[in-house]
């Protein structure tokens, strides 16, 4: 047998499951993509109405505004309902559905469900949602809400499996990125509609204006390349992230899956074999 090459019973159950993931942000997207890329095609994305993602270079929400989306040549393209995921799946497009509630797992039925909402908090996932669930980051306890939680927190558990307990509580500082935190973040100065004339990738000086929310400036605090910026022409709050500043200067970064996103989809896929195949 090519050593290279898995049974190929094992390669149809991989095909066979099916997975929910709710949120199709940064995070969410680097496990989508790792999934798919591991031979699991039958992958649907959940998010709200009006996705406020930074990092929306390499997030399958911005496949709700677009229609479609390809992020390191996976393509993701918006459906209107769970029905009209399988026709994507034969052509290994992930679909995204505008589902916050996951109603869509009465239907799917799904194998797995991954959270991958962060929002620091559980807002609906529950344990017998299906076979496997699991939580990325803080608001989940393993045993309880979910099988697993996955460690989110920069540092050296980050990406660790817990099949007890929680993650370490959001602190509200970024993780450093080129020996910056919070400097990082450009938030909003008010409440309103954020506008802007730059793009993701664009060099940045400390004291550049990012954008404006209600005739207010959005101000960068470090020289980097802005790595993330939130939709303009999107209603924001006050204290709202809205960008992040790469001190490290490469403009690459911001158009690939990021390091701490695939580690974290690994430990997904850790999980998900753990559950189906190693057993």
């Amino acid at each position: 047998m090519d050593p290279n090459r898995l049974p190929i019973s094992v390669s149809n159950r991989l095909s066979d499951i099916s997975i929910i993931i709710r949120g199709a942000g940064d995070l969410a997207t680097g496990t989508a993509c790792r999934l798919h890329r591991s031979g699991f095609f039958r992958i649907l994305m959940t998010e709200v109405e009006r996705p406020l993602a930074v990092r929306r270079k390499v997030s399958f929400c911005e496949a709700v505004y677009e229609g479609v989306w390809m992020v390191e040549g996976v393509q993701s393209f918006k459906i209107n309902g769970p029905g009209e995921a399988d026709e994507l799946w034969k052509d290994r497009v992930i679909p995204v559905i505008v589902d916050p509630e996951n109603a869509s797992r009465r239907a799917l039925k799904p194998d797995i469900v991954v959270d991958a909402i962060m929002a620091k908090r559980n807002i609906g996932t529950r344990i017998t949602d299906a076979s496997l669930v699991i939580g990325l980051g803080p608001g989940f306890q393993a045993g309880k809400d979910v099988h697993y939680v996955i460690e989110t927190n920069r540092g050296h558990n980050m990406g660790r499996l817990l099949d007890q307990g929680s993650a370490s509580p959001d602190t509200g500082i970024p993780g450093e990125i080129g020996g910056k935190t919070s400097q990082r973040v450009v938030r909003s100065p008010a409440d309103g509609i954020f506008n802007s004339d730059l793009a993701i990738g664009s060099f940045v000086n400390e004291g550049s204006v990012v954008g404006s929310v209600s005739d207010k400036a959005a101000v960068a605090s470090l020289t980097g390349v802005l790595r993330g910026l939130i939709r303009p022409g999107i209603r924001v709050t006050a204290g709202l992230k809205i960008g992040d500043v790469d001190p490290r200067s490469d403009p690459s970064f911001c158009f690939t899956i990021s390091e701490k996103a695939r580690a974290i989809a690994g430990t997904v896929i850790e999980a998900v074999l753990m559950k189906f195949i190693n057993r």
